[in-house]
């Protein structure tokens, strides 16, 4: 699919796990795994660590798709992490305690929080004859659980963390969970909460893209994103153009340039 090429109908839709169908880097999620007897960590000052990091995520994950870095993988996600914790906690943390959190980020046990629109719309998606799929970056147990948790056990995992050679954002994982679900790449739109190593790697790869942002860290993005699932179904059926695969580079602050992308 290029620019200005019409993409033709829609057939499937492709989800992130994390960050789309279900919470995972959130201020309860770190309490859990790092501080689950407390104290309490600060909602707002741990929100701002949250979207820094996500940014720098997003950043990292999109300098392995242009061949700026090497591809991310697990040990770049436990990197990231690691990173992640540290910024909460002020300091770095000893090794063996970093190991002990990052490991319970990366299996969840405890309890789950939930998007509440996520299964009504996932119902509206799927009655409208779209075939549904889901892909995580997170190891293919986890992220079944999680999906498990939020009530999506019906939701087939197509694309998970455990494959190295076929991790996303790499184009090949995004190709295949599209044949997943009986579709091409260009009838297939992906869902993600990274504007650039979800949404524009997915159109690097002949998907289209829709961004879920809800920290509202791309507000510059004016057509393909929203700040919920709540109303995609809708917004799917509506004409649009497919978004260019190429442009701007992330800058310092990782605002993406205002601009279509579906």
């Amino acid at each position: 699919m290029t620019e200005g090429t019409s993409p033709g109908p829609l057939r499937a839709v492709l989800v992130a796990v994390e960050g789309v169908l279900a919470p995972f880097e959130s201020v309860r999620a770190w309490q859990w795994a790092w501080r689950p007897q407390g104290p309490l960590l600060g909602e707002r000052r741990t929100q701002t660590i949250l979207r820094r990091a996500e940014r720098a995520w997003d950043q990292r994950r999109w300098a392995g798709v242009v061949g700026r870095a090497a591809p991310s993988d697990q040990a770049a996600l436990r990197e990231h992490l690691a990173g992640t914790l540290a910024a909460i906690a002020g300091h770095p943390l000893p090794a063996a305690e970093t190991d002990a959190v990052v490991r319970r980020m990366l299996r969840p046990t405890g309890e789950v929080e939930r998007y509440e629109e996520v299964p009504a719309e996932i119902e509206r998606l799927r009655a409208s004859g779209l075939a549904i799929g889901a892909a995580s970056v997170l190891p293919s147990e986890s992220a079944r659980w999680l999906l498990h948790r939020v009530g999506l056990d019906a939701v087939p995992l197509l694309a998970h963390g455990d494959d190295p050679a076929a991790t996303l954002p790499a184009p090949e994982p995004f190709r295949s969970a599209a044949g997943g679900l009986g579709a091409e790449p260009a009838s297939t739109v992906f869902v993600g909460s990274l504007y650039w190593s979800d949404v524009r790697a997915a159109q690097r790869a002949g998907l289209r893209g829709w961004l879920i942002d809800r920290r509202n860290l791309w507000p510059h993005v004016r057509s393909g994103r929203s700040g919920s699932l709540a109303g995609l179904a809708a917004a799917l059926r509506e004409p649009g153009p497919p978004g260019p695969l190429d442009g701007p580079e992330p800058s310092s602050s990782g605002a993406p340039p205002s601009g279509d992308f579906l």
